[in-house]
């Protein structure tokens, strides 16, 4: 695809991009098998049922079999620097698309829903949050205005403009589950409540 003749008002963004330090399994942790399924799998098949428009995901420390997926793959060489890096490589991209917004979520995070993509990227707030439960949580969808004030350094995402406009942030109640797979126990929790599949 040629990201600068596509033209929608958002788009989707999945973060692959981190080193998984913690998770002591044989493979990274993105590749954790869930049901047949490896963790990022379940997490982008579930942006992808969205359609919520253009599909970035950002690699870094690990290769992701993406080939048979329609989506814009960003190499982040600087993936070890942090998830500022890998945020700011997508929103290169995003900016050449020419999208209204951004609407974020992390790959190791395998219970996010397609309803929960869909919903961030229907609202029309600058800054929006997915909430489960009364707890806020990915995706998280950040207008292109608010774009130049992403962190350029660090292992930061959006976390310190949802601070900043804390009182600005529509938060969103939606199903499915914000846990992440960042241990091998957290797989093992993960598989004793959905041992064939996301929720």
């Amino acid at each position: 695809m040629d990201p600068m003749t596509s033209v929608s008002p958002s788009v989707g963004i999945l973060l692959a991009a981190g080193a998984g330090s913690r998770y002591t399994g044989e493979s990274h942790k993105l590749h954790a098998d869930i049901g047949g399924i490896p963790v990022w799998e379940h997490a982008l098949t579930q942006l992808i049922a969205a359609n919520i428009g253009p599909t970035i995901v950002v690699t870094g420390a690990v290769t992701l079999d993406l080939a048979d997926h329609d989506i814009y793959e960003v190499h982040n060489p600087r993936w070890d620097e942090g998830q500022s890096t890998s945020l700011r490589a997508a929103i290169d991209i995003a900016t050449q698309l020419n999208v209204d917004a951004a609407v974020i979520g992390l790959a190791d995070q395998p219970g996010i829903t397609s309803e929960a993509w869909s919903k961030l990227a229907q609202s029309t707030s600058t800054i929006a949050t997915a909430l489960y439960h009364d707890t806020p949580g990915h995706p998280v969808r950040i207008a292109s205005s608010l774009w130049p004030e992403l962190p350029e350094s660090g292992d930061f995402g959006a976390r310190a403009l949802l601070r900043k406009y804390e009182h600005q942030v529509e938060r969103i109640p939606c199903s499915g589950s914000p846990f992440d797979i960042d241990t091998t126990k957290d797989l093992d929790e993960w598989l004793k409540q959905s041992p064939t599949s996301s929720p």
